[in-house]
């Protein structure tokens, strides 16, 4: 019942307290086949890297900077901070290629799209600003998805189940540790040396044929009692 209860709680909080966020990415090319360093000009092809995915790296802390930031903003017309827009933004190489791939999540689908696209137009032309000789081609566009991305029902649901179930056991452990009452003689004969020499039988709700006389001379006793009060 407590894993019942907890999980109905997190299923409401899911579907009724967390607003639904989604998502739109964007595919980035970074093309680097020449750089200038000063008057010092050479070539640099992909066999030559270490590792592609260390110079999309670059390019990523290029795009979470305050000024391309501000720059999106200004472009897509929204109401965010470059703080509060660079939480909604996560870029990740693919599969350590030199491709970008770019996701914007907020809870409007559009708006997602219109900030994936503006970050397509700014962050070429902040690169090619920056290092001479690099640019960026877009792959893939974004398109808006209203399938949302956030927040997961089934995974709160179950959350909230196993921890209602994992309360519940942790609740009855410490209760059972801290009671020290007798229940049974078995108690005594696994906890003492001590030879059990009666036992006194529930003489008012049992309704065994054992304890049958008990409880009928006590049903007597009592109506007595009664009557000669």
């Amino acid at each position: 019942l407590c894993g019942l209860l907890c999980g109905a709680i997190a299923f409401s909080y899911a579907f009724f307290g967390i607003a639904p966020k989604y998502s739109s990415s964007i595919m980035l090319y970074v093309n680097n086949s020449s750089l200038s360093l000063g008057n010092t000009s050479f070539n640099i092809s992909a066999s030559d890297l270490s590792a592609a995915q260390s110079l999309v790296k670059t390019y990523i802390v290029m795009l979470e900077n305050r000024t391309t930031l501000e720059e999106v903003i200004e472009k897509s017309d929204v109401d965010y901070n470059y703080k509060e827009l660079k939480k909604k933004i996560s870029a990740t190489a693919v599969n350590e290629t030199e491709v970008l791939k770019v996701t914007v999540t907020t809870e409007d689908p559009y708006e997602s799209e219109k900030i994936a696209n503006c970050i397509a137009e700014v962050l070429p032309q902040r690169i090619s600003e920056i290092i001479e000789g690099s640019s960026m081609a877009v792959v893939d566009s974004a398109i808006a998805n209203p399938q949302k991305v956030a927040p997961s029902i089934t995974n709160y649901t179950a959350v909230g189940l196993i921890l209602g179930v994992l309360i519940c056991v942790i609740v009855l452990v410490i209760l059972d540790l801290m009671d020290d009452t007798i229940h049974d003689e078995d108690y005594i004969i696994n906890t003492y040396n001590y030879p059990i020499l009666a036992k006194v039988p529930n003489l008012i709700n049992t309704n065994t044929k054992g304890n049958s006389y008990y409880s009928q001379s006590y049903k007597t006793y009592k109506s007595s009692s009664k009557e000669s009060r």
